[in-house]
């Protein structure tokens, strides 16, 4: 805390500064409007600074300490080195270091470059493993950049001692915003070094510590910090699977960031206890938008008690309850309920059998959500009744882009249920037909949706693990390819048990795919090439005016 006083002593001498020392931080942050926002923010690298030029004279006071002119524009020449060092282009409000190798040296050279970089309002540190356990002298540094507003640190290997000094340092950034710890995996058992930090009236709105290990008292601390950061916007605690047996805690305390407008449960153990906490506290989330509980295996039956809250979140537009283990139960309620979420436009339900398989379908009442553009029910055991009923139900979703029907057999030799959907789903520009036992009469199908512009906005389209198309099949399909101008992705690769001899319609495949400006990737894992078709394959790759990655 001495520590802290003498850092904002130093601030407050810092405000009465020469008025040409203030124009110095104006030429690194640029504000002339002739110019782009960027090219306000960057800084030239094109030539050395003259150390005896003198800024014009000023209209600002946010320097931190009294440095002398010489110093400060010595100190913006090694700001400049220091990003070139790095390949990066130096920009006054942001420091970008994302995934760039730093070690201590690094960090102890950037931590004296802050004084110099007054209006730095993002530092991303993300994805540099080597700099765990020295933080510290760049937390010691940070009142030289109050006006902070987001710090990334993902996977920087953060010790205790990074934890407990990043803690001290939020009094200093006392804009800060966003707060990204994740993938640090010391962290758990240790936040409360950095909560007991954070002050009544913060200005936080995300916070994320997704997979770092969190234990139950790391929950039951981050109950406590809800009471305190009522700005709050995006929580993302996912893949903390021991994060479940406090979740109780947590939702009782939801309420005091009723702003709330994502919240991320992905894989955290959550069980049927606390998804019953979790829906009472949504009567008072009423600004929440997404909402992502999935791979919670032990959800199940869950839904009987807390479903009738979730109707409550009325702007609620991306549901993800994919891997969740929903019973039958749950799907009675699940039925009526989600139809009443007017607003939902991403619905992912993958990876739970007994959709498919259930009687009271709750597929057939996705027709009353007309903003849904996403629908992903992949893995759900879906039975021809079941399939017939989301047929029905898509031709009631105009705004369809994104549809998965993948490790769902039974749409093979039923693709036909699906076509007049499909023909009104002028949007659509992903579709994943993966390992659903197509037939040749399938991709025929598909060759005559093409042929008559029905599939003209497609960008991704998979077809992979269909090992029971025939040549036959894949030569009517390569036949009509090339009316997909805006396809960049296609993959028809075959299981991994299992290889196969392209057949006569490689050519063709080859012909179209000249046609096909957008196109990018192509998946054809385990088809196998002869000699002749091998050397064609060269041919195009040399002869294309596009690069065009072929994956087998």
């Amino acid at each position: 805390m001495t520590q802290i006083q003498r850092i904002k002593s130093s601030v407050g001498k810092g405000k009465h500064q020469h008025s040409s020392v203030i124009q110095f931080f104006r030429d690194l942050d640029p504000g002339g409007k002739s110019k782009g926002e960027t090219e306000r923010e960057e800084i030239d690298l094109s030539r050395p600074d003259n150390q005896n030029e003198k800024p014009d004279l000023p209209a600002s006071d946010e320097v931190s300490h009294n440095i002398s002119e010489t110093d400060l524009v010595s100190g913006k020449w090694k700001v400049k080195q220091f990003m070139k060092k790095l390949g990066k282009k130096p920009n006054s409000k942001n420091m970008d270091l994302n995934n760039c190798a730093l070690n201590e040296t690094d960090l102890t050279e950037l931590s004296g470059l802050l004084p110099f970089l007054p209006e730095l309002e993002e530092i991303n540190l993300s994805w540099n493993d080597f700099i765990g356990g020295t933080l510290k002298p760049l937390t010691l540094q940070l009142h030289h950049v109050s006006k902070l507003k987001s710090l990334r640190l993902n996977n920087c290997r953060m010790t205790a001692e990074d934890i407990a000094s990043l803690g001290e340092a939020l009094e200093i950034i006392p804009f800060l915003e966003e707060l990204d710890l994740s993938w640090n995996s010391n962290i758990g058992g240790k936040l409360s070094l950095l909560t007991k930090k954070i002050q009544k009236g913060s200005k936080i709105k995300i916070l994320k510590v997704i997979d770092c290990n969190l234990a139950a008292k790391d929950g039951e601390s981050l109950a406590q910090i809800l009471n305190v950061i009522h700005h709050l916007k995006v929580l993302d605690l996912s893949i903390n699977q021991k994060i479940g047996c406090s979740l109780k805690s947590i939702a009782q305390e939801l309420k005091n960031v009723s702003g709330l407008e994502e919240l991320h449960l992905h894989m955290c153990g959550v069980k049927k206890d606390g998804l019953q906490s979790l829906g009472t506290a949504f009567q008072y989330l009423l600004e929440l938008r997404k909402l992502d509980l999935s791979c919670n295996k032990e959800i199940g039956r869950g839904f009987e008690d807390s479903a009738a809250h979730l109707a409550s979140l009325k702007d609620l537009e991306v549901l993800d309850l994919h891997q969740c283990c929903i019973t039958e139960e749950d799907l009675a309620v699940l039925t009526q309920v989600i139809p009443l979420l007017s607003s939902l436009q991403e619905l992912n339900l993958s990876s739970n059998k007994n959709i498919g398989m259930s009687s009271d379908h709750l597929l057939s009442r996705l027709r009353f959500l007309p903003k849904l553009n996403s629908v992903i029910i992949s893995n759900c055991s879906l039975q021809k009744a079941s399939f017939a009923s989301l047929a029905e139900a898509a031709l009631h979703l105009p705004d369809l882009e994104i549809l998965d029907l993948s490790w769902n057999k039974c749409v093979g030799g039923n693709l036909k249920l699906l076509l007049e959907a499909l023909k009104l789903a002028t949007e659509i520009r992903v579709l994943i037909l993966s390992s659903c036992n197509l037939a040749a009469g399938d991709l025929a199908l598909l060759a005559l949706l093409m042929r008559t512009g029905h599939l003209a906005k497609l960008q991704k389209l998979d077809l992979s693990y269909n090992d029971t198309v025939c040549d036959e099949g894949w030569a009517t399909f390569y036949q009509d390819l090339a009316e997909l101008k805006e396809l960049s992705e296609l993959d028809v690769s075959l299981r991994p048990s299992s290889c196969r001899d392209c057949g006569m319609w490689f050519g063709k495949l080859l012909t179209a795919l000249r046609e096909m400006p957008a196109f990018t990737d192509l998946g054809m894992q385990r088809w196998v090439f002869s000699g002749p078709q091998q050397k064609q394959l060269e041919y195009f790759n040399q002869d294309s005016t596009r690069n065009v990655r072929f994956d087998y």
